[in-house]
């Protein structure tokens, strides 16, 4: 399970080296190979190949022959996606694509989000967080989902 925030750089050659504590959750399962995507040509996703072959069977197995929706999302996730291996020093080399549109050049914000992490430009990435905290509703719809249910 990934969580937290763990800033980062991406180097030149457009590489992610993969914060510490990531690494060692990764080191701990085997796990060397990943689907790098994108939902919204804003972020990149980097999963666990697992994780992600998890996620792709369940998607295929409930669309009834390949629906429209399920057919752009795949459409979409694989034009920006990429099967990768991290090198032996935890680096991820990002799809250029990828990197060209949701500006993953420089300094990078790597977030767990449960079973993959969320990879933003760290400047549009908080100048996208709303600047009074969590709205009302938000929050309260949050609430209802960790609400003991009875």
């Amino acid at each position: 399970m990934f969580r937290g925030n763990h800033p980062a750089k991406i180097d030149e050659k457009g590489r992610l080296k993969m914060p510490a504590a990531f690494k060692q959750q990764m080191d701990a399962q085997n796990v060397t190979q990943f689907f790098v995507t994108s939902r919204t040509g804003k972020s990149a996703e980097v999963w666990p190949l697992p994780e992600w072959e998890k996620a792709e069977a369940l998607l295929l197995a409930r669309a009834s022959s390949l629906d429209a929706a399920v057919e752009e999302y795949l459409n979409f996730v694989n034009y920006y996606g990429q099967q990768l291996e991290m090198d032996n020093q935890g680096r991820l080399l990002l799809p250029q694509i990828l990197r060209t549109k949701a500006k993953l050049d420089a300094e990078v914000t790597v977030m767990g989000m449960g079973t993959f992490l969320a990879i933003n430009n760290l400047t549009e990435f908080e100048q996208g967080l709303p600047a009074d905290g969590l709205s009302k509703e938000t929050r309260e719809r949050v609430a209802a989902i960790l609400k003991p249910q009875i």
